[in-house]
């Protein structure tokens, strides 16, 4: 039985919480963490945790781990404290899963790094849509080639989030969010066209704007242009002002366009250079792609199950910190390239001022002044966690 610990009891740690009750004979929920021990107290009630202890920090729960036999931690945070805290618990050798971000800047994704080889332990990062099936497939149908080689891919994080949104203490500001879309949202699509395209881009151009929250440091829609050794492009969109909250991959590859949500297109040449359907490739494309079975856990489950399984066979997880900082890697250079408003080259160095997170917030944009912090949002707790 694998004890597990929620830090940060906030929105999403319900996602994370439900999904390890789906696994009753392997783990037990045996600690809630919050720095307002009242939602903790409130996910306890909630949820009939008659044995687990509350407490208003990970520091009290790190006195009683032994005690509690933790192995596992849900590091469900704001961005400014997902290394510290996840480090903290790696270093009392604990296993950490540390939501998106993994970290607010590579300098901080390092130091985890070397705390998790330090210590032995596993260190993950949150990206359950790797485990939703259209993503799962999409991945398997473009490294089995059956499309061709990906010449150009359309990443789509679109999202929207009313001004209030903002308000609540730790958002819309460099530094305790981080940043805005591109980090905390379009997270998931960068990591992965990371995953798919297997590294990261040499050159990232990029624009920044913040259109419709004016009680926001940090951007609200960002484009950027990733263009790979191979002379490949991917462009990025990540919004929190597009209505519908709708997301998508589509990678047009040599012979076809293979997409999450799944669609199949096809062409070949006539003599006068236009094209005509390829019916028979996309059939073909179509019947592979329904011939791989669907996952047993999609999403959160699915990388509940993934973590739970690494640490009782003592394997590496599908996302680990190398994938967690690569995603951090790539968003920085959005990032530096927006601000800087100049093509940014990759891999960045560590002398680089955008490897610390020093440097981020001594380099950002800055587009409003943030003037109203809300330290709890209310009662309605319901989030969306985006569709495909």
């Amino acid at each position: 039985m694998i004890n597990v610990a929620i830090i940060g009891c906030g929105n999403i740690s319900e996602a994370h919480i439900k999904s390890y009750l789906l696994f009753p004979e392997r783990c037990k929920i045996v600690a809630l963490v919050d720095i307002y021990p009242e939602k903790a107290e409130k996910k306890k009630q909630q949820f009939d945790f008659k044995d687990a202890e509350v407490f208003a920090s990970h520091t009290d729960m790190l006195k009683k781990a032994k005690d509690l036999n933790l192995q596992l931690v849900s590091n469900c945070t704001p961005p400014y404290v997902h290394a510290s805290i996840s480090i903290d618990c790696m270093n009392a050798g604990i296993n950490v899963l540390v939501e998106k971000p993994m970290a607010t800047c590579l300098a901080e994704c390092d130091e985890m790094l070397e705390a998790q080889k330090k210590n032995n332990v596993i260190l993950s990062c949150g990206a359950q849509n790797r485990f939703l099936n259209i993503i799962s497939k999409l991945k398997e149908m473009a490294d089995s080639g059956i499309a061709g080689k990906v010449r150009c891919a359309h990443v789509e994080s679109l999202w929207w989030r009313g001004h209030c949104y903002y308000d609540l203490w730790w958002r819309g500001t460099w530094e305790k969010e981080g940043g805005g879309p591109t980090l905390n949202h379009a997270v998931h699509q960068i990591d992965m066209i990371n995953w798919i395209q297997k590294e990261l881009p040499v050159e990232v151009t990029a624009v920044l704007s913040n259109v419709m929250h004016d009680n926001s440091e940090v951007e609200d829609l960002s484009f950027a242009i990733l263009k790979y050794a191979d002379g490949a492009l991917a462009n990025v969109t990540a919004s929190v002002v597009h209505h519908g909250g709708t997301q998508s991959i589509v990678l047009q590859c040599e012979d076809a366009k293979i997409a999450a949500p799944f669609s199949v297109a096809a062409e070949v040449s006539k003599p006068n250079g236009f094209g005509e359907p390829n019916t028979a490739l996309e059939k073909k494309i179509t019947d592979k792609y329904n011939a791989i079975p669907d996952r047993k856990h999609e999403g959160f489950a699915g990388e509940i199950d993934d973590v739970l399984t690494a640490i009782e066979k003592g394997t590496q997880p599908l996302i680990t910190g190398i994938d967690g900082r690569m995603t951090v890697e790539l968003i920085t250079a959005i990032y530096k390239a927006g601000c800087t408003k100049q093509t940014v080259t990759l891999p960045l160095s560590k002398d680089d001022e955008y490897y610390t997170f020093e440097g981020i917030l001594k380099n950002a944009t800055r587009f409003y002044k943030k003037a109203k912090s809300l330290e709890n949002m209310g009662t309605d707790e319901t989030i969306m966690t985006g569709k495909f």
